[in-house]
């Protein structure tokens, strides 16, 4: 058969039944051949970035690698910022481009470039096949890379007369590796050893405890010790929100938040989390003092001890680990009444603090509740109140974060995904993936204004497909984040200082208006009684996406 039939078989050997891209003339045959393939849809995105955001988010959702389709040098550059989030954020996804026909790369042709160069830095593997009986081969192989620990972005560049060119080959479906290894057994009693003993442990959750399935284990362990947990860079469901141990997020921009919450800590326990992951690291000044003791348990060997030297480094998967762990650690506490104890007097001590900080939290957040313009957490709290029971909100609500979690509170999978990676644009394109790979859920999509414009082009996408998605844009006509930021930077000196290029007015944007542009119905909402019944229509709207476009006040701590 041809190279670009075996690609289709071998996708859908895969059950790969959605293909996200934005096509080109290096793609032709690849797209030509589709019309034989009515079992996968062509997801069309305007931009490449979309593409790839689209694909991150079905990825996330279905525990697959999903296949993205890309045109040539210039397509990849446009993909690569949102493919750096699939690889900070490990989100299995293979990435195809098309490449001029082999034999006339000398020559340069128009738009041709070094593709797997390109790709290399920011995938976990890049190839260039070369011959058309490798085509699935080279898949098999990229598919099963791309869902290993640590899961991420993987590329193929496949030159035009390879895809046409024929060849003998074999269609199978990927074997992927098993990578659920127990941790060591002497590891782990040390470990119990060391967390019992603690006088006020911690416990740090990240994203590869829901890879894990973990959640159930990981605040089991926390219960037996009576240790609050938290989270310092995290997307997915880890611990219910609502959970009496949970301190929630700390703000990741630079030390001095991790470490306030860790001052008196003397034990932490990592579980799946980077150590530490920070937009502004110190180099002279370690987040964890000398009296902190770390322990790390992850299935990823990279982040074990690649910043701050742990006392104990544990590989393995999170679930069976914790899980054989609170059994080591409930046999120590029933041998010594006094630890036990301890364990109880610490949990009490531990869900007190968390009590108080959820207070300060919505004191804080009801101030000015019924005030103009309407305020972050009255939107995620109206939001809250229009959702129906099957409801996934897919958010990038950058400096509202923190609201949609308080307000969402989930309890289990599926009910709040975060966007992750850093590069803002995925919020508008990440909802129609979620919308796609988990049809019986209503999405809700929550983006703010300026990462939108990244994107902004979803919308046609998503009216073009029809994607029943609900969007609620955040318009606080500001880069807040980068205010905040600003703030952060310039410490006592902010002072009299001004934002320069950080302020989306003169002319505002009009997400209304550019939905309709699209195809996507839309309300503009600026006064707090029009709110509840703009959510409640876009989230009960049939046969496609709506968008309420929500101007919001944008507050900066500003001296």
């Amino acid at each position: 058969m041809t190279g670009k039939r075996a690609l289709l078989e071998q996708l859908i050997a895969d059950g790969v039944c959605h293909i996200f891209g934005n096509p080109g003339t290096t793609e032709q045959g690849f797209m030509d051949i589709l019309q034989d393939y009515p079992q996968v849809q062509f997801m069309l995105a305007l931009h490449e970035g979309v593409a790839v955001s689209m694909a991150d988010a079905y990825a996330r959702l279905t525990r697959r690698p999903a296949f993205v389709e890309v045109h040539i040098a210039p397509g990849l550059g446009n993909a690569m910022g949102m493919m750096h989030n699939a690889r900070i954020g490990k989100t299995p996804m293979v990435v195809y481009a098309g490449q001029s026909p082999s034999n006339v790369l000398m020559q340069e042709p128009h738009l041709s470039g070094p593709l797997v160069d390109m790709a290399r830095p920011i995938a976990k593997w890049a190839a260039q096949v070369e011959h058309a009986h490798d085509v699935p081969q080279a898949l098999r192989r990229a598919f099963k890379i791309a869902a290993e620990p640590p899961q991420g972005p993987v590329f193929l560049a496949l030159p035009m007369d390879v895809l046409d060119a024929e060849a003998e080959m074999q269609i199978v479906p990927t074997t992927y590796t098993n990578w659920r290894a127990r941790p060591d057994a002497a590891g782990l009693a040390e470990v119990a050893d060391l967390l019992v003993k603690a006088r006020r442990p911690m416990v740090m959750v990240g994203d590869s405890v829901a890879m894990a399935d973990a959640q159930g284990e990981v605040a089991e362990v926390a219960e037996l010790l009576g240790a609050p947990m938290f989270e310092c860079y995290a997307s997915e469901f880890n611990v219910a929100t609502g959970h009496p141990l949970n301190l929630g997020g700390v703000d990741f921009v630079s030390p001095k938040s991790i470490r306030a919450t860790l001052a008196e800590c003397d034990v932490l326990f990592v579980v799946g989390a980077p150590v530490f992951q920070l937009i502004f690291p110190d180099p002279e000044a370690p987040v964890l003092g000398p009296q902190t003791r770390l322990i790390q348990l992850d299935a990823y060997t990279h982040e074990l001890g690649k910043n701050v030297r742990p006392d104990v480094a544990l590989l393995g998967d999170p679930k069976s680990g914790l899980a054989e762990l609170a059994g080591l650690i409930r046999e120590r506490l029933e041998k010594t009444g006094a630890l036990q104890q301890a364990a109880l007097e610490r949990r009490t001590a531990a869900e007190g603090r968390v009590a108080t900080n959820h207070a300060r939290y919505w004191a804080t957040a009801r101030k000015n509740w019924d005030g103009s313009p309407i305020t972050g957490p009255r939107l995620m709290h109206e939001l809250k109140r229009a959702l129906p029971e099957n409801a996934l909100v897919f958010a990038e609500g950058v400096t509202n974060t923190k609201h949609i979690e308080m307000a969402i509170n989930p309890d289990q999978p599926g009910q709040l995904v975060k966007v992750r990676g850093g590069g803002i644009g995925p919020g508008l394109p990440g909802a129609l993936g979620a919308a796609l790979a988990r049809p019986d859920r209503k999405v809700v999509g929550v983006a703010s204004d300026g990462a939108a414009m990244y994107s902004i082009t979803a919308l046609w996408t998503a009216a073009h497909h029809q994607i029943p998605v609900a969007f609620v844009m955040l318009s606080n006509r500001a880069y807040r984040i980068l205010k905040l930021n600003m703030v952060d930077y310039l410490g006592p000196a902010v002072s009299g200082r001004e934002f320069v290029a950080m302020d989306l007015v003169d002319p505002d944007l009009r997400f209304d208006r550019l939905a309709e542009a699209m195809g996507v119905p839309s309300k503009r909402v600026e006064r707090l009684e029009d709110l509840a019944p703009a959510l409640s229509q876009a989230i009960g709207h049939q046969g496609g996406p709506f968008l309420v476009d929500v101007v919001i006040e944008s507050p900066v701590p500003h001296g």
